[in-house]
């Protein structure tokens, strides 16, 4: 959201800002995200919307990372790329790429994102402002 550690972060990692688990989420790992070079934002940013260019309901479907050289991964393939970068968490990420774990993985991920608001609500998390003045635009 704010400056990273370099200029131009390795990529954005982009969430529903709408999405209360979400935003506590995000907020938690942030400094941690941010010293492995990324930056964050929620998906409903306008530069957001523009850069991907993609229709709402499509957009707000999954988590994103937008790399700086504009490729764009989705979905449990995130927390993978993320992971995998952080020295103590590289064992969950060779984990979840084994036959079958794989799978496992991707399903979980799957039936959390399709649920995330019905967690949110029963946890009674709200989701934050999708709209941050702070965040820094690419």
């Amino acid at each position: 959201m704010r400056e990273g550690p370099t200029a131009t972060p390795k990529g954005w990692l982009l969430y529903d800002g709408a999405c209360g688990f979400c935003g506590k989420w995000v907020a938690y790992w942030e400094p941690l995200l941010k010293r492995h070079g990324f930056g964050i934002a929620p998906l409903q940013e306008a530069w957001v919307r523009s850069r991907l260019q993609m229709v709402k309901g499509e957009l707000l479907q999954d988590v994103r990372l937008l790399f700086s050289d504009g490729r764009v991964i989705s979905g449990s393939q995130v927390y993978r790329e993320v992971i995998k970068r952080i020295w103590w968490a590289w064992p969950v990420y060779a984990l979840s790429c084994l036959p079958g774990f794989r799978q496992l993985f991707d399903r979980a991920y799957r039936m959390f994102a399709r649920n995330r608001h019905r967690v949110s609500a029963a946890c009674r998390l709200e989701g934050g402002s999708a709209k941050d003045p702070s965040v820094d635009r690419p």
